[in-house]
């Protein structure tokens, strides 16, 4: 009997509008990792990207809330709220890892070290036993992550390990929103959209005191970036969208790993658009997680 690979065995279970979906998400999450680590992205175009996705998503929010008799009930706020904060996080913690490291270091540490504390909590929390795939999943990943940290001796390896840090933590709150939000969407059936706008107005309202006595340096920024803003403004809310609904009718483990194919796109991105060093030496740690993260579903 023929035996199947398992992304194989993921690609035969996920409906082709689904997998379409995912895979177009992942290409798009990758674009816009690139367009924030190019202009090394603070709080002040973190704030310009959610003001720019709400003005850009409210008429698709409203549509929805006319379209289908949705309840804001405490429920659901509750929901959008607590995804919206962890979303924060996420994207602040993201922000000071490609301030501080590469993209093709912080965003294959980043994209593997969720689907890895999410396996870990639901082990510890809930119980849950790993196959002998998933094992050598979570050993692929912690390898692929430990290569990375691994260069050099010298003020580069420095700034390596610093990006691998970074990324961690980031994929602490990749684990957390990814969970929060598959509870939101799947169980408690909130719309996609009302989870993504939450993501959006929300930083928008918190950092309104961080940003008023700054109007010059947000009339420089728009001057400058204005093209960057707007690319992420759109491709990192779409790109979720597309998870959101894909996960709708499609178990975690099989979105999550498909969408991790980003990881590769991101690392591609970072060592030809961005000239960044040791390129063969970050692809192949990339592909080791990536492999990883296949097994981990898989286990």
């Amino acid at each position: 009997m023929r035996r199947h690979s398992p992304i194989f065995l993921i690609f035969i279970h996920m409906s082709t509008s689904s997998l379409l979906l995912v895979i177009t998400a992942a290409v798009l999450h990758a674009l816009w990792n690139l367009l924030t680590k190019q202009v090394r992205g603070g709080l002040i175009f973190f704030w310009l990207v959610s003001l720019f996705s709400a003005v850009i998503f409210l008429p698709f929010l409203m549509y929805e809330l006319f379209r289908l008799p949705l309840q804001l009930n405490q429920q659901t706020l509750t929901m959008a709220l607590g995804s919206g904060l962890l979303h924060v996080f996420y994207f602040v913690a993201l922000q000071a890892g490609y301030r501080k490291g590469d993209l093709s270091v912080v965003y294959p540490v980043a994209r593997g070290a969720g689907p890895l504390f999410a396996v870990t909590g639901a082990v510890l929390l809930f119980g849950e036993r790993l196959g002998i795939w998933g094992i050598t999943g979570f050993l692929l990943i912690i390898a692929g992550v430990c290569f990375l940290a691994g260069f050099h001796v010298n003020k580069e390896g420095k700034s390596v390990r610093t990006g691998v840090y970074f990324g961690l933590l980031t994929g602490l709150f990749i684990a957390a929103y990814t969970l929060w939000d598959k509870a939101a969407v799947a169980e408690y059936g909130v719309s996609a959209i009302v989870i993504a706008f939450a993501s959006m107005v929300l930083p928008l309202l918190l950092l309104i005191p961080v940003v008023m006595d700054k109007m010059q340096v947000i009339r420089t920024e728009i001057k400058l970036h204005w093209k960057q803003v707007l690319g992420v403004a759109v491709l990192q809310p779409l790109s979720y969208l597309l998870v959101l609904i894909a996960m709708k009718t499609t178990p975690v483990s099989y979105v999550a790993p498909v969408r991790e194919l980003s990881i590769v796109f991101g690392v591609f991105f970072g060592v030809n658009l961005l000239k960044e060093k040791d390129s063969m030496k970050r692809l192949i740690a990339a592909v080791v997680i990536l492999a990883g993260i296949v097994l981990l579903a898989r286990g």
